[in-house]
């Protein structure tokens, strides 16, 4: 699970995404907190003068953030010592009733929750109830996963993230919406066994920080929300903060938006944590704020606070750590260095929303930033530190530094040096997709988009941003200090057999594990964005590689008498295989449709297109195969072998206006060359077929039909729907997906599948772009022509246009 992303979990060269939170505990003065409560309560809050440039600087810096990185809403707030100096927030809460973002606004701050989980350890530490280095059997005597190593688990190596546990509970995961018990979250944790032997290596670990509630939950004797509620959310006043979806808290909650690594968007679902102590706090920025503050009051020795200083500094010191380093994780947070200031953060990544929580306790400076698409953590932290950076500034009478603005990449650049580059035991791919680019390493990692600042390439995604890369003569790119070289990659080969019945889709809609073979091994991705090759255990086990958020952990593969993969046994988290496509034995996958499609159909047939105006061209509908008799088709309309199950056309013809169809032509010639030819499945289409089209779909699969008040790109004869046939066989190539299909493996970018599958698409892509179509964004083989707009909406019948242009 993606409830935090860690310094060590770097991707390339740090094309990763470090998620860091911070917190602190302890209660401040009665004037200082009155102020922060009152200015919390606001709506927004004006800047103070004197951080008049740096509130202008991330004003302009988040615009052009939100805008860049399509981010449905952002709420930011700045802290200097106990007075919150700016609170914005910026966009919509609920986009779809344009509710704006507010300081009431409600956030799920994900691994932010860790903290306050620690510190309330800690407080017991203080009292001398809880010993950090005590196994933590002594609090938990049925707390018993496998341990082969001998040495025993405490509570300083779980909330510090080196007691080797895994990651992920089997029971109450970040998967599994069941939401059960903390104590039944626990006990499965009793079904694994350890990664690493505790203390030697940092394994983050959130069902460690699980084990860590728990404790708290049995020695106190009280549900752990409702514990953290009256021993630190009430005292700090942090009135609008829980670690359980009250109704009075989730009223006000954002509506966040989930996206994956091809391009498809959807709301976050929203269900509670069996590992409720490591990511289940709800909060406001205005909240986060009184913690803040409470901070650095403990820091400064406040008289009334009720944590002490000596405590603080000792959560503040690395653990395991060599002597005299100064970085890395504390007991809860994460240590490092901002321009020679000392700095203490966590970030969260949950569910559709990013978190960064950053301070500078000894300038007593802080600032929480919360965005609302998920994995955009990258802009969270940099927008942050940028805050920090401009109040230290600021503060010292200086400049306030800009941040850097990247520009896209010239799309001819992009199509230029695409390809794969190749240095010592390091690969990597540059990918181009409709003139966009981006980088992923093949050991492992994020596919991470790239854009362009000054001479150089540089990652910027809502994840990263910052990894320069450097153009080396006509075949070279230089990242740091290491040069790589492009070298030739072929036709894929077919993949292993043996994987045949593994590949595919497992696990929960809103965050499925895709299992597909890329240059002849098994790959994982996982968490939407973390593509993961698997190192072959034997026919059915496979390992996680050495980086990333399993590292150390396997994957277990169930097969039918088929050979058929039915689960995946993924870090001890059960994923079952999804039904993706047509059942077997059949050639279409089929929905159910809203009402008989011959009632709709005889209303179509009764309805007009809707008027237009413009100066359109003169339609010049003309025949595909009169063009190129080679070109083949099999209109699926025309039969009852379609995602309807009905006929629609009365010829299987295919019609396209004609520069349209002469361009395809060229695209048929051209991949004669290469041994391919193309299968045409529907061209114009009339447009009372788009609206039972429209009409039978239900709501959640309309991405993949056209708005009939709109008209079709089909309608007006200029999109053309297709994919390739071998000249050796007259067989269609296979694809990832079957035509019409309408789930996400019919995403031009789907990543699943096998090499040669995704090669042939690319192909088909490629050679249709290079004639002025583009792909549509959720249809690998629906093209639409480049003059598409010109066209009038048209709604002949195949009879009317056979008889006056045949």
């Amino acid at each position: 699970m993606r409830l935090t992303l860690k310094p060590h979990e770097k991707i390339i060269f740090s094309l990763a995404v470090t998620l860091i939170l911070s917190s602190a505990f302890s209660y401040f003065t009665f004037v200082s907190r009155a102020q922060i409560v009152n200015q919390a309560n606001a709506n927004n809050l004006a800047p103070q003068q004197k951080y008049r440039a740096t509130t202008a600087m991330l004003d302009a810096f988040i615009r052009r953030e939100m805008a860049d990185k399509e981010l449905p809403a952002v709420s930011i707030l700045l802290v200097d010592d106990q007075e919150i100096i700016w609170q914005q927030g910026y966009g919509f809460a609920d986009p779809q009733a344009k509710t704006p973002v507010t300081a009431d606004t409600i956030f799920r701050v994900g691994s932010v929750s860790k903290l306050f989980t620690d510190i309330a350890v800690m407080q017991q530490v203080e009292r001398g109830k809880m010993d950090l280095d005590a196994p933590v059997s002594r609090y938990l005597p049925d707390f018993r996963p496998r341990n082969k190593f001998g040495k025993s688990i405490t509570l300083r190596q779980l909330m510090s993230h080196h007691a080797g546990l895994v990651r992920e509970p089997p029971v109450g995961n970040y998967f599994d919406s069941t939401e059960p018990s903390l104590a039944k979250t626990v006990k499965s944790l009793n079904q694994t066994a350890l990664v690493y032997a505790p203390e030697t290596k940092i394994k983050y670990s959130n069902a460690g920080v699980a084990v860590v509630g728990y404790a708290l939950e049995k020695t106190q004797k009280q549900p752990f929300a409702e514990y953290l509620k009256r021993t630190l959310l009430e005292p700090l006043g942090m009135r609008q903060s829980s670690f359980e979806p009250m109704p009075e808290i989730t009223k006000n909650l954002a509506k966040a938006q989930m996206w994956t690594a091809f391009g498809k968007t959807f709301d976050a679902p929203n269900f509670q944590f069996g590992i409720a102590p490591a990511g289940s706090m709800y909060t406001t920025t205005g909240d986060l704020a009184k913690f803040v503050s409470a901070l650095f009051a403990a820091e400064s020795g406040a008289p009334n606070a009720i944590f002490k200083r000596e405590t603080l500094e000792a959560m503040w010191k690395p653990q395991f750590a060599a002597a005299g380093e100064k970085n890395g994780i504390g007991l809860g947070f994460f240590l490092s260095d901002l321009d020679g200031h000392r700095k203490v953060e966590h970030g969260g990544a949950v569910y559709g929303f990013a978190t960064q929580l950053s301070a500078l306790p000894d300038d007593k400076l802080g600032v929480i930033v919360v965005a609302t698409k998920d994995f955009s953590n990258g802009v969270t932290t940099r927008i942050a530190d940028a805050a920090l950076k401009a109040m230290l500034a600021e503060r010292a009478g200086k400049t306030v530094p800009q941040p850097e603005t990247t520009l896209p990449v010239d799309p001819n650049l992009a199509k230029k040096i695409a390809g794969r580059y190749t240095g010592g035991d390091k690969s990597f791919d540059l990918i181009e997709k409709g003139g966009n680019l981006s980088i992923l390493n093949l050991s492992g990692g994020y596919e991470t988009p790239l854009r362009s600042l000054g001479d150089s390439l540089v990652t910027d995604a809502p994840f990263t941003f910052g990894t320069r890369i450097a153009l080396k003569g006509e075949s070279g790119i230089v990242i740091g200090s290491e040069t790589f070289n492009r070298v030739a990659v072929g036709k894929p080969a077919p993949a292993p057999e043996k994987w045949r019945g593994l590949i595919g889709e497992y696990g929960p809609d809103y965050d499925t594990l895709y299992i597909f073979e890329r240059d002849g091994k098994l790959w994982a991705l996982i968490e939407q964005f973390e593509f993961d090759p698997l190192e072959e255990v034997s026919e059915n086990v496979f390992k996680f590689p050495n980086r990333g958020l399993y590292v150390g952990e396997e994957l277990i593969f169930k097969r039918d008498a088929r050979g058929r993969a039915t689960e995946v046994v993924a870090a001890n988290v059960i994923f079952k295989r999804r039904q993706v496509g047509p059942e077997e034995g059949t050639q279409q996958l089929r929905i159910q449709p809203l009402r008989p499609v011959n009632e709709l159909l005889k209303e179509a047939l009764q309805s007009q297109p809707p008027k237009e105006t413009g100066d359109f061209r003169k339609t010049d509908l003309v025949e595909l195969t009169k063009l190129d008799p080679t070109i083949k088709l099999e209109i699926r309309y025309a039969t009852t072998n379609n995602f309807l199950g009905s006929v629609f056309y009365s010829q299987g013809k295919a019609f396209l206006q004609r520069p349209a169809a002469e361009s395809v032509a060229r695209v048929n010639r051209k991949l004669r060359g290469q041994g391919y030819g193309l299968l045409v499945h529907d061209a114009y289409r009339p447009w009372f077929v788009t609206k039972v089209f429209w009409d039978a779909t239900p709501d959640d699969k309309k991405i993949f039909v056209a708005d009939p008040s709109k008209g079709s790109r089909h309608n007006r004869g200029a999109a053309v729907d297709l994919t390739l046939y071998d000249l050796k066989t007259g067989k269609p190539v296979e694809m990832v997906g079957t035509y019409d299909e309408t789930t996400d493996r019919s995403y031009p970018d789907y990543p699943g599948g096998t090499s040669l599958q995704r090669w042939h698409r690319q192909l088909l892509r490629d050679a249709m772009e290079s004639e002025g179509f583009t792909v549509y964004e959720a249809e690998w083989w629906h093209f639409d022509y480049k003059d598409w707009q010109r066209y009038p909406i048209g709604n002949e019948r195949f009879e009317k246009l056979s008889f006056t242009r045949g």
